[in-house]
């Protein structure tokens, strides 16, 4: 068995419009209703570019198929950051600037790497690594 890539995350909220509002617009991912048994005012998927399902977004206590007791915290609890391969660095850092989001970039010249840091409205660590291709 070997990992080919991260499939999705799982992000719960207090907030599913607010937050699947923020990764749509600053991923500009699509939104789509989850696979029954979850409803879509407690559960929400978001695609890539490429119909790919990338971060699936539930209300706090949503149905589980495993049961775990997750809760929104912050500022993203035992998980430090969720990374996503991305391209449209520029693109991306007007979306930023003009949904006032707090903000670090970092540059690794070394292996041609760009990144940004954001918060999501869950205090959840985003990194977006822009690599030159």
């Amino acid at each position: 068995m070997q990992v080919i890539s991260l499939d999705h995350v799982n992000i719960i909220t207090a907030d599913l419009k607010k937050t699947t509002k923020f990764y749509s617009g600053l991923l500009q991912l699509v939104v789509k209703n989850g696979p029954k048994p979850m409803r879509p005012e407690h559960a929400q998927w978001l695609y890539d570019m490429r119909g790919r399902a990338v971060i699936h977004v539930n209300v706090a206590g949503a149905y589980q198929v495993f049961e775990k007791n997750a809760k929104p915290c912050g500022p993203t609890g035992a998980l430090h950051h969720v990374a996503f391969d991305c391209e449209g660095y520029a693109d991306l850092l007007k979306r930023v600037k003009a949904m006032s989001l707090d903000y670090k970039t970092n540059e690794v010249t070394s292996i041609g790497l760009k990144q940004v840091f954001v918060f999501d409205p869950n205090d959840v660590l985003l990194e977006l690594n822009f690599r030159n291709n």
